[in-house]
């Protein structure tokens, strides 16, 4: 135990934003750089070390997480990394996007604020970097067999260098122009600056993975080849099909899908582009969707300078405590004030857009809403509550319905799919198909990262398993039954 007086004697405290003021002016991230530091060893000593770390369970990855408490608050920085790294491939992405269910867990949290998880997580890894702990492992042997990754997300690049560095020959194949998923292209940088993606994939590339850009499969080469070409085959495309609002007024110009509205966004960030084709820039701008990513096109907004932000949800407002049916140590649904919300705009809850309205020239000027509650558990509008509100640019964040099915690569591969559209596997990632697996959003459906590079990581002892009849990698962390339930 770290300190047996450290949750007493310490109050919790997290990362310090740099002042709203400022950051709206860059895309940088939006911590004040270097403020963890100095105090994350005390931070760590609120880790009481339980007989049963509940933590570990709330974390899809089974992070050992007393135990790099413990490391941190002793500023044992070196074995801290090795611990962080033993279940997770990627911390830097985690300790900045994860929404912690960890915390949730956290048996402190019972009656205290519990202990800053992701804070001491995300320390940990900056400082491995800057110290020289993180360097690559590429394999004592080459196995002589070979594996296509499908998809550079979360979920494939942990598959690709779990299997690296089991020795087999791994490419990964991405049809965007680079690296990354959304990682790359989904997540702002003021969230995670892309310099963390691009030192893991040349640490990948030094341990053997190859990297194929501008190659979509089903598209760029039929899916079948594929998978005669390699002795097995990882998909990990995602469920990048974006949910549709089909209401009157759908078609007018200025109405976006989240995930068109922020790759562009970062592709001026990566200097592809010097102004986004599409831009907020003086525009009174509605995100439809309450989510992380509606909060993400909120954040964006707000750095291309909107005249104004309205986001609306059609659930009713979360609580700011624990509702009795969200009992710890389960994650529970909080109002929660993401650092885009901090920067300003409006955020109204409890209702349903019913049309948009456009001008003679047919782009959209207003969205017209409803009020709704629940009545005997269904959603019905509340009569005499119509209005409209002014809206230029519209970006839809409702979530996702599956894996991208216009490519063909699930019709090429012959996959079955699950009663919710996504690839059907067993429990041991595999699907229908032999020597193809799958594994994060494209089997599981929309979901978290730590799941993702959890699956990602289970996967790759599938395939490890497939190809040699055994393996040396990790198993996974849970139950399997668990790892592949929602």
């Amino acid at each position: 135990m770290a300190d047996p007086k450290g949750f007493l004697t310490t109050d919790r405290e997290v990362a310090r934003t740099r002042p709203v003021a400022e950051r709206v002016r860059d895309w940088n991230e939006v911590y004040v750089p270097g403020s963890l530091l100095p105090v994350i060893s005390k931070q760590a000593s609120r880790c009481m070390d339980c007989g049963i770390p509940f933590c570990h369970n709330g974390c899809p990855l089974g992070n050992l997480i007393p135990e790099w408490n413990d490391y941190a608050y002793r500023e044992d920085w070196g074995a801290a990394s090795e611990r962080l790294h033993a279940t997770n491939n990627f911390p830097e992405f985690t300790g900045r996007l994860c929404p912690a269910p960890c915390e949730s867990a956290c048996v402190l949290g019972i009656n205290q604020q519990p202990v800053t998880i992701k804070n001491v997580e995300v320390t940990i890894i900056d400082k491995a970097w800057d110290t020289g702990d993180v360097t690559p492992q590429p394999p004592e042997r080459l196995s002589g067999k070979t594996v296509a990754v499908i998809g550079s997300g979360p979920a494939g690049l942990a598959a690709a260098q779990q299997l690296t560095r089991a020795g087999h020959t791994v490419a990964v194949y991405e049809r965007a122009d680079r690296i990354g998923g959304l990682l790359r292209y989904g997540i702002p940088e003021f969230k995670m600056e892309k310099r963390h993606i691009n030192r893991r994939i040349e640490q990948m590339r030094a341990e053997g993975t190859k990297f194929r850009t501008e190659v979509e499969i089903g598209r760029d080469i039929d899916a079948a080849k594929l998978r005669k070409r390699y002795d097995a085959v990882v998909i990990a495309a995602g469920a990048t099909t974006s949910r549709d609002l089909p209401v009157p007024g759908r078609d007018l110009a200025g109405i976006h899908f989240a995930m068109e509205y922020l790759p562009l966004a970062n592709k001026v960030q990566e200097g592809d582009l010097t102004v986004s084709p599409i831009t907020a820039e003086g525009k009174h701008v509605v995100v439809i969707g309450g989510g992380d990513t509606g909060a993400d096109c909120v954040g964006t907004a707000h750095r291309q300078g909107a005249a104004s932000v309205t986001q609306l949800e059609i659930m009713p407002r979360p609580g700011e405590e624990r509702n009795a049916n969200q009992p710890w140590p389960t994650f529970p649904m909080l109002y929660k004030v993401t650092s885009a919300h901090e920067e300003g705009g409006e955020r109204v809850y409890s209702v349903s857009t019913t049309r948009f309205e456009g001008d003679e020239d047919g782009n959209v000027q207003w969205l017209h809403l409803v009020e709704v509650a629940f009545v005997d558990g269904k959603l019905e509008q509340k009569p005499g509550t119509e209005r409209r509100i002014p809206a230029q640019l519209v970006t839809l964040a409702m979530g996702f319905t599956g894996t991208d099915r216009q490519n063909g690569l699930v019709e090429q591969f012959g996959l079955a799919l699950d009663e919710r559209g996504n690839i059907a596997r067993d429990t041991d990632y595999a699907t229908n198909v032999p020597g193809v697996f799958v594994a994060g959003d494209a089997g599981r459906g929309q979901s978290l990262i730590v799941w993702a590079i959890a699956e990602g990581r289970s996967a790759a002892r599938g395939v490890d398993r497939y190809l040699t009849g055994t393996s040396t990698l990790p198993a996974p962390v849970r139950p399997t039954d668990r790892a592949l339930s929602v």
